[in-house]
């Protein structure tokens, strides 16, 4: 890495983003004191698409739950000023990427901004702009991976959904030094988490990543299966959630942590140690959200003795329904307990649920600049009413307990 002048640093950015092989680029983070426009957003995505035939750049501007998109032609003057525009605004973090290579930029509290390169880790220019055309994988279709995973379209498709998912949550500063350090709890058959390291050790400084399973043999089995694939960089070990000692095995707390489809309660052990850990990135695939519903049913619902009042006794008294809403309401308190402790979520769909049942996808990310006092303590206020309401006691909220 190199310091240089700021002006210099966004010459080469701006560079790299005309540059007909350019691939993807992201921003992240606000200088401190530095002026912005009242709608300029906290994290931005640039990637190039073929629009009728057309080379321009897609912008994708994040705030908060808001996603505003456009698309630039780089061959108009007029467009290109608009890319300047983003250039000027003031972020701590870019980082882009060309067929040539990677290109990091952090923003020092003087002003001044060090550079970074890196050999080229994407695909070629060819495969990013054909977006008009056929659609794009982040993970090659036929990495020797998927062969060793026995993996048929349908787990494809979900491995490509998944990984959109966990790029569009990482901030492009995070752990842009060292490799990333990732956690996946209660990881099961491992497919995600084989593909999340295949993929996240194309970043400039690599990752490191741990699977967490209760079962020796799936251990066994999942370290096989990453050996006859060649993903490096990955370990499994064997033990609760609860037990886990990741930092132990990664050199420092994790930067990311996975649950993807911890059955009902697991997922709330995970959050729970995420949050302790000070994960900056969560991403949790609920399941089995059984918990809920043995409460709603000791609560009596869709009996005479129901402590519900009757609109909501209503909702919940047939049993599909109870299962359905049950799912719902879990997820909602455990988006509240996350959001309490300072982290901005979105619920979002993991993959079409013709795919997988269970595709609702909880994402926290932590953000730069701490939530208010005040929204965290609305959040916390949400979580404990939703709760008495329903007279449940959800188990995020005992795991997150002072």
């Amino acid at each position: 890495m190199a310091l240089v002048e700021l002006t210099a640093a966004l010459a080469a950015l701006r560079a790299a983003l005309l540059d007909g092989t350019f691939v993807r680029a992201t921003a992240s983070g606000r200088r401190r004191g530095a002026s912005a426009p009242p709608d300029a957003p906290e994290r931005l995505e640039v990637r190039p698409v073929l629009l009728r035939g057309v080379r321009h750049a897609q912008v994708t501007e994040r705030t908060g739950p808001v996603v505003r998109t456009r698309n630039l032609r780089v061959e108009d003057p007029a467009d290109v000023a608009g890319l300047d525009a983003l250039l000027a605004l003031p972020f701590t973090s870019w980082h882009a990427e060309t067929a040539a290579g990677a290109l990091q930029v952090q923003v020092t509290k003087k002003g001044l901004a060090t550079l970074g390169r890196a050999a080229a880790t994407g695909p070629a220019p060819a495969e990013q702009l054909a977006n008009d055309r056929r659609k794009q994988h982040l993970l090659d279709p036929d990495d020797p991976l998927f062969a060793v995973l026995g993996a048929g379209g349908d787990k494809r498709r979900q491995v490509d959904a998944f990984l959109r998912q966990l790029s569009a949550a990482l901030p492009a500063d995070l752990a842009a030094d060292r490799p990333l350090r990732v956690v996946d709890l209660g990881c099961g058959n491992a497919y995600l988490t084989l593909a999340a390291q295949r993929w996240l050790a194309g970043r400039p400084a690599g990752a490191r990543t741990v699977g967490v399973e209760l079962r020796a043999d799936l251990v066994r089995r999942s370290t096989e299966r990453a050996a006859a694939a060649g993903v490096d960089g990955l370990v499994f070990t064997a033990g609760t959630i609860a037990d886990a000692d990741p930092p132990h095995l990664l050199g420092g707390p994790p930067d990311v942590v996975l649950a993807l489809h911890a059955c009902d309660t697991a997922t709330d052990d995970a959050l729970a140690r995420a949050v302790a850990w000070g994960a900056p990135v969560v991403l949790a695939a609920p399941c089995c959200h059984r918990d809920v519903q043995r409460q709603l049913v000791a609560a009596g619902a869709g009996t005479p003795s129901s402590s519900l009042a009757p609109a909501q006794d209503a909702l919940v008294a047939s049993p599909i329904l109870r299962e359905r809403f049950a799912d719902v309401l879990t997820d909602s308190l455990r988006a509240a307990a996350l959001r309490a402790r300072g982290y901005r979520v979105d619920v979002v769909e993991f993959v079409d649920s013709r795919h997988t049942p269970r595709n609702a996808l909880l994402r926290a990310v932590r953000p730069d600049r701490p939530e208010r006092a005040a929204a965290r303590e609305a959040a916390q206020r949400e979580l404990e009413e939703l709760a008495a309401s329903w007279s449940v006691r959800p188990a995020i909220a005992d795991r997150l307990a002072p």
